[in-house]
């Protein structure tokens, strides 16, 4: 038995030495000899069968790493299914090609694609000598990682094919196309793909990402110690890994470094002390994401779900993650590198981690152009031991106007920050100034005549809340009992008085008021849908309006009523520097420019003669700077959103997380306490600080002054010392 089952080996050899020659017969022949010349013969048969194969291999790039940037071209995130990024054969390291041709593919520019010698003495040594050897040039091995490439880009995971799973009928493919590709590439373009292309751990698809992710090293400066490692690493990452199986690694350097002197490619002296060196491993993990952003987490965050929102970028969300995490595009945003630097300083130095979790937020807009400039909030992105963590974005919308999310908190109660909106509406309506109105009226009760020449205006307000059959909504109550009198308008705007407030609406139509606010870009942070300046509540910001927002109407005063929609791209560029459609900041003429600076002269006497005037610090000196505080019944929502000509900012302070449910009352923040939080009191440092530090970084040129005919007398000074107002 024993006899007859070597001799049964032998047959199988000799059968299977065979098909091999016959194979590689066919190869050569199918490469050199037409194959008209050998018609109605069996090799013509198999010659006309291989050339039936498919030659046609588009040679797509692979997935490569997509980098986000600010305006400077300062790193924030990486994006990739593979972390991958292509450099030309000219900026990789002679020895890493000569590694891997030393090792992989000694005949490499001597053959076609296929090493017909290669086959035969593999496949002779595997059937006769039950050895396990591999045939597969470089150029074969660069199309199984293309076509294995293509597949996993379009969800096709489950058909890949790894090198031990394949039939004849997949070699036989593979060899076509390894043929048909050496016809359509040169060598060195060949090689410049595979070291792009290949595998060398999860954490590194191609030389250049291997490099940092091993050795911190470009591609371009690996020595011949590390590219001999990395040579070997390809045949099977996890048993070379050095990490993992540093002996093995070693072993497997040291056979790369012993064919690369067979083959002359270095010299005995480098071999000798290439061999001697340690494996030198400075590993690099790779980190991606907006959880790993180098600045500005939640900006990041937000560009990426403006980029997964947006059809421009790809017909379904699938696709759109697609080209971001395996498009290798760059991403310029907006975010100057310097605010957001100071922003992200301010708002933790305002309230960092504090036991209360009480939100710190700031974020700013240029003028003229909508470009966002820095957007910061007092929170850590990733849970961390100690730390006030959330990914939610204090600074935006929940949703976008489409409804698709934007991971934001929604917007917070804007409180008297929306005042500015019933004054610029009294100018539009051509009213002065200072005018004078009736700011001791603390009683609008159902059936009021308000004038709306668009719809009922909902609602009564009252001191009086147990008055029969009245059904007010809330008192209307100022900050101070001083102020239940007659004063000139802007008095009452820089105030913060709300009487007067409701007192200059009573003599407006409401519809020009929505209006006002529509143009300013003023909407719910919830769902997108406009405030509903008929619900009389709104005169005094009680619908929750996120701070990128805010800051942006204000940006229209600055820009002298030129209102453009934020932008947080500035560009994008794909693998090929080729630019994709990015934002447009749909810049249009909002409101009246005399109007705006009607506006922006007395929202300059907030910070001097107003509600802003006990801001510590104060605004340095000589800056023109314009301002309004604000803050919601329950003090859990304090503002400020102050401008100049060049840079405008909203700065909240309060509860972020609970929807401003838990009232600013008797906490303690950085070791102060506060019986109460109005928006000057924490909000308007935080503003003022940052302002000193960055507003001169854009123009801070004064504001245009109003037209004469708008500021009929001069406005009524203070009979009361002025108090901060909400």
């Amino acid at each position: 038995m024993r006899f007859l089952s070597r001799a049964g080996r032998g047959l199988a050899a000799m059968l299977g030495f065979l098909l091999v020659s016959g194979i590689c017969g066919v190869l050569v022949a199918s490469f050199l000899v037409p194959a008209a010349a050998l018609a109605g013969t069996t090799v013509s048969r198999s010659i006309d069968y291989f050339n039936s194969l498919p030659t046609e291999l588009a040679v797509q790039p692979p997935a490569q790493t997509t980098r986000m940037v600010t305006a400077d071209g300062t790193p924030i995130a990486t994006f990739y299914a593979e972390n991958r990024v292509r450099v030309p054969l000219a900026k990789m390291s002679p020895f890493i090609k000569n590694a891997v041709i030393a090792i992989e593919d000694t005949r490499f520019y001597e053959h076609s694609g296929v090493d017909t010698q290669g086959v035969l003495r593999a496949l002779t040594s595997n059937l006769t000598r039950g050895e396990r050897q591999g045939a597969s040039t470089l150029t074969q091995q660069y199309v199984t990682n293309i076509v294995n490439e293509a597949l996993i880009s379009t969800g096709r995971e489950e058909q890949v094919i790894l090198s031990g799973q394949k039939n004849m009928g997949d070699k036989l493919r593979e060899m076509r196309l390894a043929m048909a590709l050496e016809k359509k590439f040169t060598k060195d373009q060949i090689l410049e793909g595979y070291l792009n292309i290949v595998f060398f751990n999860r954490s590194a698809y191609g030389i250049e990402a291997a490099s940092q992710y091993f050795f911190s090293v470009p591609a371009s400066k690996l020595t011949l110690p590390q590219a001999a490692l990395l040579a070997g690493l390809v045949n099977s990452p996890s048993f070379y890994d050095p990490v993992a199986n540093p002996k093995n690694s070693i072993q497997r350097r040291n056979q790369v470094l012993d064919a690369m002197l067979s083959e002359r490619m270095i010299s005995r002296k480098q071999h000798t002390a290439a061999k001697a060196a340690g494996i030198g491993l400075k590993v690099k993990p790779s980190k991606q994401g907006c959880a790993a952003a180098s600045v500005a987490p939640y900006f990041c965050d937000y560009v990426t779900r403006l980029i997964l929102n947006d059809p421009a970028y790809g017909p379904d969300t699938e696709a759109r993650e697609q080209k971001l995490y395996r498009g290798g595009l760059t991403i310029t945003t907006t975010l100057d590198t310097r605010l957001q630097a100071a922003a992200q300083s301010q708002v933790n130095a305002t309230a960092g981690p504090n036991p209360g979790k009480w939100g710190a937020a700031l974020v700013s807009v240029e003028p003229g152009t909508g470009k966002i400039l820095s957007m910061a909030q007092n929170t850590v992105y990733l849970p961390k031991s100690g730390t006030f963590d959330t990914q939610l974005n204090f600074n935006v919308d929940a949703k976008d106007p489409n409804g698709n999310e934007l991971n934001g908190a929604g917007g917070f109660q804007p409180g008297s920050t929306m005042k500015p909106l019933t004054f610029a509406q009294w100018l539009n309506e051509g009213k002065t100034i200072t005018q004078t109105l009736d700011a001791s009226k603390r009683e609008y009760p159902l059936g009021f005549r308000w004038r709306s020449s668009c719809g009922k205006v909902a609602g009564a307000y009252s001191t009086k809340q147990n008055r029969a059959g009245l059904e007010a909504a809330e008192d209307l109550q100022n900050a101070d009992a001083g102020y239940y009198r007659k004063m000139p308008v802007n008095y009452g705007l820089y105030n913060s008085i709300n009487t007067a407030t409701f007192a200059s609406a009573a003599q407006l139509d409401f519809c020009g008021i929505q209006k006002m606010v529509n143009a300013v870009g003023i909407h719910n942070g919830l769902d997108g849908t406009p405030v509903n300046m008929h619900q009389l509540g709104n005169l005094l910001g009680g619908t929750g309006v996120a701070p990128l927002t805010m800051a942006n109407a204000f940006a229209t005063f600055a820009a002298d009523g030129r209102y453009c929609s934020p932008v947080a791209i500035l560009r994008i560029a794909d693998r090929a520097g080729k630019p994709l459609p990015v934002q447009s900041p749909g810049c249009r003429d909002a409101v009246d420019r005399d109007v705006a600076r009607g506006v922006n002269a007395v929202l300059q006497d907030v910070l001097k003669v107003g509600s802003g005037i006990h801001i510590n610090p104060k605004v340095s000196r000589g800056l023109p700077v314009a301002a309004k505080t604000g803050t919601n019944n329950n003090n859990g929502a304090s503002w400020v959103v102050g401008y100049t000509t060049g840079l405008s900012t909203a700065s909240f302070f309060g509860d972020a997380l609970e929807g401003q449910q838990r009232p600013g009352r008797n906490l303690t923040i950085n070791g102060k306490f506060y019986s109460r939080v109005d928006g000057y009191m924490i909000a308007g440092p935080q503003w003022a600080n940052y302002t000193n530090k960055v507003a001169r970084l854009y123009p801070a040129e004064s504001f245009a002054k109003p037209p004469a005919s708008m500021v009929k007398k001069p406005a009524a000074k203070p009979k009361v010392k002025p108090k901060p107002g909400r």
